[in-house]
Parts: structure tokens; C-alpha cells; sequence
């Protein structure tokens, strides 16, 4: 799980970080496609975390279930 909990923290950081520079570049000039960008770079943050966590929960679930049985 060790190499999972790293690999989603480069893919939410690999979100978080051009959504808060399209956010950056959104708010010093105004363009519309940087704040389409900066959304859509969030929308995928979103996911990636609720992903994360779903799959850590319910692994954690299911390598508890499998102690039990065993």
C-alpha cells in the first residue's frame, strides 16, 4: 500500500498544482479559459482524493475481513 499512498499523492499533486496556476493566471488576467482550466484541473483533484479514499478505506476493510477468516 506504500507505493499506492505515493502514487496518489504525485497524481493530487499533479492536480492541485496547475489548477492553483491557472487559478493564479485566471486572477491576474481575467481570461475565461484559465478559469475553465483551473476547474477542470479541481474536478480531477476531486476525484483522485475521493478515489484515494475509497480504495484505502475498503482495503483496509477487506484486509480486515481476510484476518478474520484466516
Amino acid at each position: 500500500m506504500t507505493f499506492f499512498y505515493w502514487f496518489m499523492a504525485f497524481v493530487m499533486a499533479a492536480s492541485l498544482l496547475p489548477s492553483a496556476l491557472f487559478m493564479g493566471i485566471y486572477v491576474f488576467t481575467g481570461e475565461d479559459e484559465a478559469f475553465l482550466r483551473a476547474r477542470k484541473f479541481w474536478t480531477f483533484l476531486r476525484v483522485f482524493t475521493l478515489l484515494c479514499f475509497n480504495v484505502t478505506l475498503w482495503g483496509h476493510v477487506i484486509v480486515g475481513a481476510w484476518q478474520l477468516l484466516h
